[in-house]
């Protein structure tokens, strides 16, 4: 009973240190997943171009990286710049409804836009964006730099390991743990994006047929959506019909909108997502909406972002201790968090073990300068 005890106090004690400290924190954190998809990149690159050098699978990777960053800044910033202006045309539309739901609340003199706006006093809204917008780009430049240090130093994390654990038996199962955590993330990267592009071009087909203004836009920002559990979803669904109905003039377009991006989002995630994703999690529903929740009250948006990732580090971690193992059985599916998936670790994602290399996955390699 005070084992159980002290074990939630120190769960307690590390979320609070993780909230203090979340300045410092998150971009390290986002800065790890960053390098475990460039990692992930580098391998595929390396099955997928045989021919390349190995030596210039990092940078290549790296600079797609960028290049795909960059692009999507780019597009982020056309295409809201251009819907801002759009909703200036709405304005007699979005009287129109105000006046509409005035009216079904009993108010005889609906106010409009304008009054509206000026209610929720646009000078501190305008002064808090700004301050947000400057704490997104400083923890952009943090991100940066946390990454560049990661992909410098990521050939000494072998000799480190062998410091650690200089025991053989200790070591190989340190780097087991390792492996599930980066097999674990890069499964549910590969899962998230293939299905989050799925989701977005249905989405972007049903729109454009419908005459959804900014429909590539909506598109982009569904598939950006599609990385946070749940909410993303709801976001993918809600939002465009509701600009739909300042749009259209009729509420059945935008009806009809709304059970098209449903259907698209219920089948993509309860018959696709599913089977690409099998048992690589092995995450319990309600872990993974308690997960959302905790790193979302945490960190914010990029805790809801990391929620998913986070959980299975910490799940595949806590396994590893007898005190704290009973927490992975109740935060896996079925109860057997410390399992493996048979894939190699050195593979693409999606790409099975074979029989003969599952012993060897867990070894370290002989040479201390080889990558991880």
């Amino acid at each position: 009973m005070s084992k159980t005890a002290l074990i939630i106090l120190a769960v307690v004690a590390c979320g609070a240190v993780l909230y203090w400290l979340r300045e410092i924190f998150t971009p390290l954190a986002l800065a790890l997943f960053l390098a475990v998809l460039i990692d992930g990149l580098v391998r595929l690159i390396r099955k997928h171009a045989p021919s390349l050098p190995r030596r210039a699978a990092l940078p290549t990777a790296i600079l797609i990286a960028i290049l795909v960053f960059v692009a999507a800044t780019l597009f982020i910033a056309d295409n809201a710049a251009e819907f801002a202006v759009q909703l200036v045309d709405y304005t007699p539309r979005l009287n129109e409804l105000i006046a509409q739901v005035a009216g079904m609340m009993g108010m005889e003199v609906p106010p409009t836009l304008s009054q509206l706006f000026q209610q929720l006093n646009p000078t501190a809204f305008v002064r808090d964006l700004a301050g947000r917008l400057q704490g997104f780009a400083s923890d952009a430049v943090f991100v940066l730099i946390y990454l560049g240090f990661l992909l410098a130093s990521r050939r000494l994390w072998e000799r480190k390991i062998v410091g650690l654990f200089p025991e053989r038996e200790e070591r190989q199962e340190a780097v087991e743990a390792f492996l599930r955590i980066r097999d674990g993330v890069e499964q549910y990267l590969w899962v998230q994006t293939v299905t989050g592009l799925m989701i977005a071009v249905a989405s972007w087909i049903a729109m454009a047929v419908l005459g959804l203004d900014n429909a590539a836009f909506w598109a982009f920002l569904i598939f950006i959506a599609s990385y946070i559990p749940i909410i993303g979803g709801f976001v993918g669904i809600a939002l465009p019909p509701v600009f739909g109905l300042v749009q259209f003039p009729s509420y059945w377009t935008a009806l009809i909108l709304l059970g098209v991006l449903y259907a698209i989002q219920f089948v993509v995630g309860n018959v696709i997502q599913p089977r690409m994703q099998g048992r690589s999690l092995n995450l319990d529903p309600v872990a993974v909406l308690l997960a959302l929740a905790f790193w979302g009250a945490l960190w914010g948006l990029p805790g809801m972002f990391l929620s998913t990732p986070l959980t299975v580090m910490a799940m595949v971690i806590l396994a590893q201790f007898s005190g704290t193992r009973w927490i992975a059985v109740l935060l896996s599916q079925d109860g057997e968090p410390e399992k493996l998936r048979d894939r190699d670790p050195h593979a693409a994602p999606g790409e099975k073990l074979p029989a003969d290399r599952k012993e060897d996955a867990a070894k370290p390699k002989s040479r201390a300068g080889s990558s991880t």
